[in-house]
C-alpha cells in the first residue's frame, strides 16, 4: 500500500480510504483486494488527469483548507 500511496501522491492524487480489504486480506486468497477508497469528485478528476498523463494541480494542504474554512466562517456564508 505504501508504494501505491506514494505513487499516487507523486502525481498529486490522495485517496483517503486507500487500504487492503480486511476480509480478503485475512482469507486464503493469495492476492487480497485493495480498497481504493471513497473520494470526492475533485479527487476522481485528479486521478483521471494523472492516468491520462495530464498535469495535476497540487492538492491543497491542511493549512490551506483550514484557512478556507476560517474565511467562510468569518463571512458567515459560503462563497458564491
Amino acid at each position: 500500500m505504501t508504494l501505491l500511496r506514494e505513487a499516487l501522491g507523486g502525481v498529486g492524487v490522495v485517496l483517503p480510504s486507500l487500504c487492503v480489504d480486511p476480509v480478503t486480506g485475512a482469507g486464503k486468497e493469495p492476492f487480497a483486494l485493495v480498497q481504493l477508497g471513497r473520494c470526492n469528485v475533485r479527487t476522481a478528476e485528479r486521478l483521471v488527469a494523472a492516468l491520462r498523463g495530464e498535469p495535476v494541480e497540487p492538492a491543497p494542504t491542511n493549512d490551506e483548507l483550514l484557512e478556507r474554512v476560517r474565511r467562510v466562517n468569518r463571512a458567515g456564508r459560503l462563497p458564491r
